[in-house]
């Protein structure tokens, strides 16, 4: 069970991270061909969802302490 929480939680963190960029790359006018394009409130909400992502890995793959 521990392992497929430390999968799907580690997935959901790397979807995080890229959608972040995206939205990052959006928000600062380097990626256009959306609404976003040029809007910095994306990059702010990208940056927000690259931590939350980060955040997310690391707590799906830290070390336990043996019992």
């Amino acid at each position: 069970m521990k392992i497929v929480l430390t999968v799907v939680l580690s997935i959901i963190g790397v979807l995080c991270v890229l959608i972040g960029a995206v939205w990052i790359l959006q928000g600062i006018n380097v990626l256009p061909g959306s609404f976003m394009t040029g809007q910095i409130q994306w990059a702010i909400y990208g940056s927000l969802a690259a931590i939350l992502g980060i955040g997310l890995l690391v707590f799906a793959n830290r070390r336990r302490a043996p019992h």
